[in-house]
């Protein structure tokens, strides 16, 4: 099972900063690096992937190396694809073990963000890594419970950490029984080629949504209701 813990990753502290509104020089600034500083040893994001295949296409099903899903934007999306990648990308749970004042709420708060940082460095590390082991081209990525609920329902979380194996052993992500990952800084999903760009948040309506990477299509989404 490929799974990757020796995973390179690099910090811009001074836009973590910015984000937070953290002003340089004073006490906060301070906490902030100290904060950093006590993370570093604890900072070990991990990532697990398996090459899957497609064994057979429903109406609006598709069953992946023995798995089915139900989502007739995903079936739609690997209407000719043969081989993908499903995935799980993960900030690691060190961090979350890290010792913080009882009731320190802005310390979480910056916490969250840096283990937010770090999975980010984490899913592009993923990326390179697929890309150049596997030849590939031109990807989009789906991820259950991203988008509209009926999009790729977040239910099939539990099926796709099936397919992949034991999760929790091999990189330490549970799933709790309202389908969200434990530690909160993970995304699972699947990665596939694609001849034209699809991200899930051109099918969510959601609006203010601070992990949007696109705008909303509503063309795009009546096409595929």
């Amino acid at each position: 099972m490929p799974v990757l813990d020796h995973i390179h990753y690099e910090l811009d502290v001074d836009a973590l900063m910015k984000t937070l509104r953290i002003g340089a020089g004073g006490e906060d600034e301070a906490a902030f690096r100290n904060l950093l500083d006590d993370l570093a040893p604890r900072i070990n994001p991990k990532a697990l992937f398996i090459e899957a295949y497609v064994d057979t296409r429903g109406e609006d099903t598709v069953t992946v190396s023995g798995t089915t899903f139900r989502s007739k934007v995903l079936r739609r999306n690997l209407d000719r694809v043969h081989r993908l990648f499903p995935y799980v990308v993960t900030c690691g749970r060190e961090m979350d073990e890290a010792h913080l004042p009882e009731g320190d709420f802005l310390t979480r708060f910056w916490l969250d963000t840096i283990k937010g940082a770090v999975l980010n460095c984490a899913n592009r590390h993923l990326d390179a890594h697929l890309t150049r082991q596997f030849g590939l081209g031109k990807t989009a990525h789906m991820n259950p419970g991203s988008g509209d609920a009926w999009v790729w329902p977040i239910e099939q979380q539990r099926d796709l950490f099936a397919l992949l194996g034991d999760v929790e052993d091999l990189i330490g992500v549970t799933l709790t029984d309202s389908m969200l990952m434990v530690p909160n800084k993970s995304v699972s999903g699947i990665r596939f080629p694609v001849e034209r760009d699809f991200r899930s948040c051109q099918l969510c309506r959601r609006e203010g949504c601070p992990g949007r990477s696109v705008p909303f299509d509503p063309v795009l989404f009546e096409s595929v209701r």
